[in-house]
Order: C-alpha cells, then structure tokens, then sequence
C-alpha cells in the first residue's frame, strides 16, 4: 500500500504558515474582509486622534486586538489542519496494519 495522499493539506499548511508570518509582519494581504476593515478603522481612528493633537491609545489597543485576532485565526486553521493530516496518516496506518495482521497465514 502506498503513503497517504497528504499533499493537499501540507500545501493548505505551508500556505496558511506564510499568512500567519505575513500577518506577523503586519502585512495586509492575508487578511480577511473583516479584519482588513477593523485594521484600516483603528488606522484612521488614531491618525484623527494624533491630528487632534490627543493620545491615540485606544486605537492603538483597537489595532492589537485586531492584529491578535487575525494570528489566533490563523494559528488555529494550522492547528485544524495539522490534526487533519495526522487523523489521515493514522487512518492510513490502521489499515496497512489490519492488511498486515489478516495475512496469508
């Protein structure tokens, strides 16, 4: 019996490790719509503060939280998918094992 076909989900994996460095990096490419909107909000909310001549504190919390949310999902995905590709691999073992154990003699 050949190895499990995991390319899928080692591409989806490596691919989704460049969004989450990416996303460390504080690149916009990789996020979703909503995070996209959340970042560019707390972006001109603090710039009109700073303009204003007060301290652009919560914007900056705003902007935080918004880039911790955009990792934490990409963490998980990875998380999801890593366990995914060891669930196949396993499945894969059990039944070269069974094909094994229920042999000729």
């Amino acid at each position: 019996m050949a190895k499990p076909d995991t390319r899928r989900l080692d591409r989806e994996i490596q691919q989704t490790t460049r969004k989450l460095t990416a996303v460390q990096k504080r690149e916009m490419w990789p996020l979703t719509g909503r995070e996209r909107r959340a970042v560019l909000a707390a972006l001109a909310g603090g710039s009109y503060k700073v303009m204003r001549g007060n301290s652009p504190a919560r914007a900056e919390r705003k902007l935080e939280t918004a880039w911790g949310a955009a990792e934490t999902r990409l963490s998980a995905e990875i998380s999801v998918l890593q366990t995914e590709r060891q669930r196949i691999v396993n499945e894969a073992a059990t039944v070269k094992a069974a094909k094994r154990s229920s042999g000729w003699w």
